[in-house]
């Protein structure tokens, strides 16, 4: 069975102080969602460039989505409440792992994993540049908000 990979970015420090003290909780996960679902768009791009086609329906599933299957949630554990999680791949197409992984009968043919390896360090390095400017651009809005609120 396949573990979903975790990544950890160190050095976001400032931003996670920016996004708690600066942004309310709910405008602060949609900030980093939107972050987390641009970054993770080229990877699934080629994942979907790089996977095997014989019907066309795996190539189609691959998606990013903050949705998991029910058997997926059971495995999947949250280490913190307001953690955000955004996944990419196959979703429940199980031919997907055994594409991915291979079986007695089928060789491994991976597409995700190269699709990862492709992408890894500028998804680590952009996600700090957009979250700063996503984070201005919410600040900027709210601050219109509460100006807009004052004067009415």
């Amino acid at each position: 069975m396949s573990r979903p990979i975790r990544v950890k970015v160190d050095g976001l420090r400032e931003i996670a102080n920016a996004l708690q003290t600066q942004l309310p909780v709910a405008t602060s996960k949609n900030v980093m969602l939107r972050v987390l679902k641009k970054r993770a768009k080229p990877i699934a791009a080629t994942a979907e460039a790089h996977v095997a086609v014989k019907t066309g329906d795996l190539k189609k599933s691959i998606t990013v989505s903050t949705r998991l299957t029910k058997r997926q949630r059971r495995q999947h554990k949250k280490m913190h409440r307001d953690e955000v999680d955004v996944f990419v791949g196959p979703g429940s197409d199980p031919a997907g792992h055994l594409q991915e992984f291979g079986s007695s009968k089928h060789p491994a043919q991976p597409f995700m994993r190269p699709a990862w390896d492709a992408h890894e360090s500028t998804l680590l390095e952009g996600i700090g540049e957009d979250m700063w400017a996503e984070i201005e651009k919410a600040s900027a809005r709210l601050a219109r908000k509460a100006a807009k609120a004052a004067k009415g």
